[in-house]
C-alpha cells in the first residue's frame, strides 16, 4: 500500500499544559487502510486525529513532521471528513438534517441547493437511515443517539471525502448500536475505498474491522502493527493489559485460544 501520511517525531502541547499532549510520535497511514488508534482518556489519541486534521486549537505548539503523498495535507470537508464523539455538538439544532448534510455538497462540489439535497438523500440511504426523504425536513433533537451519528456521517461524506477520521463516534451508543455504526463505517470506507482513522477506547470493538491497529498511552504510541500480529503476539506489556481487561466472564476472547 501507498503510504497516505508519513508522521515523524510528531509531538503537540497544549497551551497551560507542563506535558506533551502527544510525545514524539512516529507512525505512516496507508491509503486505503482502516486504522485503529486505541487508548484510555488522555493518552493523545484525540490530539492525533485533530493534530492530523488541522484542527488543533491556535495555541497548541506543534513539533515534528507529517509528510502527505499528495505533497499538502486534505483539505477539510473535501478530501477529509471528520466523525465527532458527540454528533449534537456537530449537528446545529435550528436546521434541518438536509440543510446540514447537503450543505457538504454544495459548498465542496459547488452544486445547486436542489442538487445537493438530492445528493443528501441518497447519502442518508447509504448510511441506513430510515424514511431519508422524511428524515431530511427534521431536526436533531427528533432523533436518537444512533441516527444523529448517522447524520453526522453523512454529513462527513457530502463532499465525497477520500479520508475519513472518526473520532470515538461510536462511544456514547449502547452496543447495539455501536455494533451497527461501526459496521456501517467499515462498509462505506470499503465501498468508496477511502481510507479510514477510527479513534476509540475499546480494542475488542476495533479488533472486528480494522486492518492495522496502533496503542497509544501518554501520549507516545506504544505498539503497532498489523491486527491480528498485535493481538496474538502483543510485544509491550500495556497491549496484554489491554486484551486482558476485555477477556472475562462476559465478553468473548479477542482472539482464539491456542489448542491444547
Amino acid at each position: 500500500m501507498t503510504v497516505l501520511c508519513r508522521i515523524s517525531g510528531l509531538s503537540v502541547v497544549y497551551a497551560g499544559q507542563p506535558a506533551p499532549a502527544l510525545d514524539a510520535v512516529d507512525l505512516d497511514i496507508l491509503a486505503g487502510e482502516r486504522l485503529a488508534i486505541i487508548g484510555e482518556s488522555g493518552s493523545g489519541k484525540s490530539t492525533l486525529a485533530r493534530a492530523i486534521a488541522g484542527l488543533l486549537p491556535s495555541g497548541a505548539r506543534v513539533t515534528g513532521e507529517m509528510e502527505w503523498s499528495a505533497g499538502h495535507p486534505p483539505h477539510p470537508g473535501r478530501e477529509l471528513g471528520f466523525v465527532f464523539q458527540d454528533p449534537s455538538s456537530s449537528l446545529n439544532p435550528v436546521l434541518t438534517i438536509g440543510e446540514q448534510v447537503a450543505e457538504g455538497a454544495r459548498q465542496h462540489l459547488g452544486l445547486p441547493w436542489a442538487a445537493a439535497y438530492a445528493q443528501a438523500q441518497k447519502i442518508l440511504e447509504k448510511v441506513h437511515f430510515p424514511q431519508p426523504e422524511k428524515a431530511l425536513r427534521a431536526f436533531p433533537h427528533q432523533l436518537s443517539g444512533g441516527q444523529r451519528q448517522r447524520v453526522a456521517i453523512a454529513a462527513a461524506l457530502a463532499a465525497k471525502p477520500s479520508f475519513l477520521i472518526a473520532d470515538e463516534a461510536t462511544s456514547a451508543l449502547d452496543m447495539v448500536v455501536q455494533a451497527e455504526i461501526v459496521a456501517l463505517l467499515g462498509d462505506l470506507v470499503k465501498e468508496a475505498d477511502m481510507t479510514l482513522l477510527f479513534i476509540t477506547h475499546d480494542i475488542a470493538l476495533a479488533s472486528g474491522f480494522a486492518d492495522r491497529i496502533a496503542i497509544f498511552k501518554d501520549g507516545r504510541l506504544v505498539e503497532a502493527g498489523p491486527t491480528l500480529a498485535v493481538l496474538s503476539s502483543p510485544r509491550k506489556i500495556y497491549t496484554q493489559t489491554l486484551i486482558a481487561s476485555h477477556r472475562d466472564l462476559s465478553t468473548s476472547p479477542l482472539i482464539k485460544e491456542p489448542a491444547s
